[in-house]
C-alpha cells in the first residue's frame, strides 16, 4: 500500500486500485500520522489539527470514531495478518505502522538529502538525477483535496520550502555539469513563477552571459530591478549588483557555484539567498 501526499491525496494498494477517505476529518488524521510513519502523534495534535481551539468535550471520543473507521478502511482495502493493525495505539495518542519508502512524502525528503550530499561530494551529475526523481513526485499542490488545520499547515510549510530548495539544488548540478544554455528555458519560467526570489533571477542572467547572451542578461537584470522596486521599494542585492558590474565590463558573469545546500529554506515569495 502507497500513500501519496504530494499532490491529491490517495492511498494506492499494490494492485493499482485508487481509495479516497471522503471524510476531511478523517483525512486531516491520516494525513497527520503518514507525516510521522512509526512515530506515537499525541492526541493533543490531533485534536488541534482537526478542532483547532474549537474542539468540543467529545473531541478524544470522536478522534477515537475516526481511527476505527481508519482501520475498517485498511483492513477491507488490505487485510492484515492476525494480531496487527496499521494504526497502534500508543499513548499518549496513535502511530501508523506505514514504511517511509511507501510515503510520497517522505520518499521526496530523503532524496533530497542524498541530492544534497552528492553535492557536497562533488557529484553534480548523479545529484542531478536524484534531485530530478524526488521532484518528480510531486503531482500538484501538498494534500491538494484536504483542507488542513493548523498543524499539517506546518509540514506542508516545510515540504513546499524543501521543494524550492531542491530545485535549486538541481540548478546548481546543472551550473557545475556547464549546463547553462539547456537551463535558461526553466530559469525562465521559474523567475516568473518566483519574482521575488533573487537567487533563480542571479541564476537566469548567468547562464545568459555564459551563453552568450549578454544584452539579455542585462535586461533581465533591469527587469528584475523594476519589479524589486515597484513590489517592495528596494534594490537587488551586493552580489546581483556585482554580477551587473561584470556584465556591464564585459566579463563573463562569476556568481560563485556554491549552492543554497545545508541552508535554512526561506519563503519561495522572499528574497532568494545568493550564493
Amino acid at each position: 500500500m502507497r500513500f501519496h501526499l504530494l499532490g491529491a491525496f490517495e492511498i494506492v494498494t499494490d494492485d493499482g486500485r485508487i481509495h479516497s477517505l471522503g471524510a476531511p476529518k478523517v483525512c486531516r488524521v491520516l494525513a497527520l500520522l503518514l507525516m510521522r510513519p512509526g512515530q506515537v502523534v499525541s492526541v493533543n495534535a490531533l485534536v488541534e489539527e482537526v478542532w483547532g481551539e474549537e474542539a468540543p468535550r467529545s473531541a478524544q471520543s470522536v478522534l477515537q470514531t475516526y481511527v476505527y473507521q481508519l482501520r475498517r478502511t485498511f483492513e477491507r482495502a488490505v487485510p492484515a495478518p492476525a494480531g496487527r493493525t496499521l494504526i497502534e495505539t500508543r499513548p499518549p495518542g496513535y502511530r501508523i505502522q506505514a514504511d517511509a519508502e511507501d510515503i510520497d512524502a517522505k520518499v521526496f525528503e530523503r532524496l533530497v538529502g542524498e541530492g544534497r550530499t552528492l553535492i557536497g561530494q562533488d557529484r553534480p551529475d548523479a545529484a542531478s538525477a536524484r534531485l530530478q526523481r524526488a521532484l518528480d513526485l510531486w503531482r500538484g499542490p501538498v494534500l491538494a483535496n484536504v483542507a488542513p488545520g493548523s498543524v499539517l499547515t506546518r509540514y506542508i510549510t516545510h515540504l513546499e520550502e524543501l521543494r524550492i530548495r531542491a530545485i535549486q539544488l538541481r540548478v546548481e548540478s546543472g551550473e557545475r555539469l556547464g549546463h547553462h544554455r539547456e537551463m535558461i528555458p526553466e530559469l525562465r519560467a521559474l523567475v516568473t513563477a518566483y519574482p521575488l526570489h533573487e537567487w533563480f533571477h542571479a541564476r537566469l542572467i548567468r547562464a545568459l552571459s555564459r551563453s552568450g547572451r549578454r544584452a539579455e542578461a542585462l535586461h533581465a537584470y533591469r527587469e528584475l530591478c523594476s519589479t524589486l522596486d515597484r513590489e517592495l521599494g528596494s534594490e537587488p542585492g551586493a552580489e546581483l549588483r556585482r554580477l551587473e558590474q561584470e556584465l556591464l565590463g564585459g566579463r563573463s558573469a562569476r556568481i560563485s557555484p556554491r549552492g543554497p545546500a545545508g541552508r535554512t529554506g526561506r519563503s519561495p515569495q522572499h528574497r532568494g539567498d545568493l550564493s
